[in-house]
């Protein structure tokens, strides 16, 4: 136990932020049903589905298995004044519920306190509006504090063939949050967010007609929330006007082609129940990877030994016999074995303790400093 205490100034500390990023990729084979048979979209194990059908989550491992890891959650909605909104669609009330839903947490309510339609470029005094949206709601296991800004990506087939076995996946779209590290937003009550821009990843790929893979024609088609972790994906990611709308699955696994007209790729939301939309969403997710951050807050103690401090030692097994143990002679200088820091509270109560890895001589002749860290 200490017996001579030493006050720690304001010059004495200071304050540190540190931010770890951890990759965090995942494969499309565990979104697109790995554990399931083929044509049993739906009822892959590691795939959770509920009784309110407002969304199913994805685990990575069978999700009744005590090791299996809560991934992400996936739903689709769209706005009341949607071209695609009628009352005659399955589950109507639900996906409009749902787009408002994450309207309100993410983009808000306006001056009129209405709430706010998603933005295709983030600025959310006029532009055009995302009515039509699906959601990826990424789990805080994965995300932690926040996704990195410029770390996103999203690959996804739109090949109007659909297979499980990946025919879908021989045309593919990628999207990213390039502008994410210096061009984010902060008009959001859930935080930061960027805009997530389209490109051809294989193949020659469209977007609402539009030929990608040139840097003139690199659409916004969604927004990902970084410290929200979530990634809200246009609809029109799926409108190809060279396939005459896109084929999507059923739930016995065949291809239907839901519209013949151009750019109505995802009107196939209409006649499907939320959990089958989400089944044919996330089947063609090719895969997705983002850094994840953890924000470190450090308070570092500078504890200063001075040349005249902490010479003797307050162990008791120090002095034998009127003797200082590790002194040879009497006219030696007193000398000190420095082993252990502690911290303590205004009152001399003992709050942290900190460990050298090997002891640090200490004698008049010399002046430590050892460097403290607490993480919080």
């Amino acid at each position: 136990m200490a017996t001579v205490y030493k006050t720690l100034t304001n010059n004495d500390t200071t304050s540190t932020r540190t931010l770890l990023n951890e990759a965090i990729p995942i494969t499309g084979t565990i979104v697109s049903g790995t554990y399931g048979a083929a044509g049993a979209l739906g009822s892959e194990p590691n795939i959770k589905t509920y009784s309110h059908g407002m969304f199913e989550s994805v685990y990575d491992y069978p999700y009744l298995s005590s090791s299996a890891n809560h991934i992400f959650d996936i739903t689709t909605g769209y706005a009341s004044d949607s071209a695609l909104s009628a009352s005659s669609n399955s589950q109507n009330t639900k996906k409009i519920n749902i787009y408002n839903q994450m309207a309100q947490v993410l983009a808000g309510y306006d001056q009129t306190g209405s709430i706010r339609q998603f933005d295709k470029d983030g600025n959310l005094t006029g532009g055009t509006k995302s009515l039509e949206c699906f959601f990826l709601n990424f789990s805080r296991l994965l995300v932690k504090d926040e996704i990195k800004k410029g770390s996103f990506s999203l690959e996804l087939g739109v090949n109007s063939a659909y297979e499980q076995a990946g025919a879908v996946f021989t045309k593919r779209i990628k999207l990213t949050d390039t502008s994410g590290s210096n061009g984010y937003f902060v008009n959001s009550p859930a935080g930061e967010y960027g805009v997530l821009f389209a490109s051809s990843s294989t193949g020659t790929a469209l977007i609402d007609g539009e030929t990608l893979g040139n840097p003139e024609t690199n659409p916004a088609c969604g927004l990902i929330y970084y410290q929200a972790g979530v990634a809200v994906i246009s609809g029109s990611v799926f409108n190809d006007a060279a396939e005459g709308g896109i084929l999507h699955n059923s739930n016995a696994g065949t291809s239907v082609m839901t519209s013949t007209s151009a750019a109505t790729g995802f009107q196939f939301v209409t006649g499907s129940t939320i959990a089958v939309v989400a089944d044919q969403i996330r089947n063609r997710i090719y895969n997705v990877s983002f850094n994840n951050t953890v924000e470190l807050n450090s308070t570092v103690y500078f504890c200063r030994a001075n040349h005249n401090e902490f010479n003797y030692s307050s162990n008791p097994t120090y002095i034998s016999g009127s003797r200082i143990q590790v002194k040879n002679n009497p006219t030696d200088t007193p000398v000190s074995y420095i082993t252990t820091v502690g911290l303590y509270s205004a009152d001399n109560e003992l709050l942290a303790v900190a460990k050298l890895s090997e002891p640090l001589k200490k004698d008049p002749t010399n002046e430590i400093t050892l460097r403290v860290r607490l993480d919080y």
